[in-house]
């Protein structure tokens, strides 16, 4: 959840004030480089909450269909690797066609 926070966090506080900028005055006002910057960011944040949505679907799955084991499956390790995979698979996803 924490992580879902921190993408839905830098949607507000990275991307919206641009964008707000952009819907305001009708073009990109900010220097030129910024805006390949700013679409990946845009991007970033928005795949990872996606995928965080995702993962904590899946955890909540995991939990509803065998509590007894979920546990012994979702350690704390295990749930560090799929929040590092999360943000990992956004950041390839929006910086690498950069």
């Amino acid at each position: 959840l924490v992580s879902l926070f921190m993408s839905d966090l830098m949607v507000g506080l990275v991307v919206m004030p641009p964008a707000m900028l952009n819907q305001l005055y009708g073009r990109w006002v900010l220097r030129g480089d910024l805006c390949s910057l700013w679409a990946s960011f845009d991007v970033m944040c928005c795949s990872a909450s996606i995928l965080n949505l995702c993962i904590i679907s899946l955890d909540r799955y995991l939990l509803i269909i065998s509590p007894l084991r979920y546990k012994l499956r979702m350690t704390s390790c295990r749930a560090l690797w799929l929040i590092l995979a999360t943000w990992s698979v956004a950041a390839l996803a929006s910086f690498l066609p950069i």
